[in-house]
């Protein structure tokens, strides 16, 4: 039996699946929108990852890593022998890919962050949640009030030559700006790649400020695939970033290499049985305590699976 090893990352806008074999050769990728149900996400997924594993019987799932912001709920379903954060699933596929990575620029969905490597190492790194400023929700939003796909949002700001100057460090004001500039007749692609240049300057301001971003530095994450926002971290960092060729699943890639480096005796994983569960969330307010905490239940039938969102340790599960 060949020995396959499972990555799979829970973001807070997609779920990626990753099936690595003992040299780190990706031999299964699967990068799906969340649509706000990561448990239902997940499952579904299962189902097409399970389909594709009965064409190859000779394979044995022997290890699985999850990663991401639901890492924790999606590893408890799917039996993971590991659970890591996403920076360091995303800084073990980029040293895999490219040992000399000094800077990581990983831009999602809902959140941004930033790792800084020496030799191999993280020695710094920062997030951003609490602005979605430059985030793929956000380039998703103005690429629909422009009545274009994200794809063409990305493709005209590159034809862009005198980019508008955009208010990039608030979503609010990026946007207000934006109409401005087209009610005074500002060209369509010069307002993209101007936002893109504004994000970017954002980014490198907020999110990296006080840290030394040195190339090699590779773009990582949803937005990485919108070459817009390639240029314009270019334009303002001085230098050629690289997007990796598994740009889109370097969290799960990553997590597919950890756990094959940490060779569980034994894997845990039960993951084809997660598509049979009828897994449900509820919640409720403790009472007991002035926190009054929001609690939340994942559920198969009566059995509880997790909770979540105290604030003390009544509630962990």
């Amino acid at each position: 039996m060949d020995k396959v090893y499972l990555g799979v990352d829970v973001g807070s806008i997609s779920i990626n699946i990753v099936l690595i074999n003992e040299h780190k050769q990706l031999l299964y990728q699967s990068y799906v929108q969340g649509a706000g149900d990561p448990v239902k996400t997940v499952q579904n997924a299962m189902k097409e990852f399970s389909a594709f594993m009965a064409d190859y019987p000779d394979r044995k799932i022997s290890g699985v890593c999850t990663t991401g912001s639901g890492r924790e709920l999606i590893g408890l379903l799917l039996g993971a022998d590991l659970v890591k954060n996403e920076i360091s699933a995303h800084a073990r596929a980029a040293v895999h890919l490219y040992p000399e990575v000094q800077t990581i620029i990983e831009i999602g969905g809902q959140d941004s962050k930033v790792a800084i490597l020496r030799d191999g190492l993280v020695v710094d790194f920062a997030m951003n949640l609490v602005c979605a400023a430059g985030t793929g929700s956000f380039l998703e939003s103005q690429a629909r009030r422009l009545n274009l796909s994200i794809e063409d949002f990305g493709c005209i700001a590159m034809e862009s030559e005198n980019p508008a100057t955009i208010a990039g460090r608030c979503t609010v004001f990026a946007e207000s700006d934006m109409i401005h500039k087209q009610q005074i007749g500002v060209l369509q692609k010069d307002i993209i790649m101007g936002l893109c240049l504004a994000l970017a300057r954002n980014y490198a301001g907020n999110v990296c400020r006080g840290k030394e971003l040195k190339p090699p530095c590779l773009f990582q994450g949803g937005v990485s695939a919108n070459p817009g926002m390639r240029k314009a971290f270019e334009i303002i960092l001085g230098y050629p970033v690289i997007v990796p060729e598994y740009n889109m699943v370097m969290g799960a890639y990553g997590a597919a290499i950890l756990v094959l480096e940490a060779m569980p005796e034994q894997t845990q994983f039960q993951g084809y049985e997660i598509q049979a569960l009828d897994i449900r969330s509820s919640g409720f307010v403790c009472q007991d305590c002035s926190n009054q905490c929001t609690i939340m239940e994942i559920r198969n039938n009566d059995l509880i699976l997790k909770c979540s969102g105290g604030r003390c340790e009544k509630w962990i599960t």
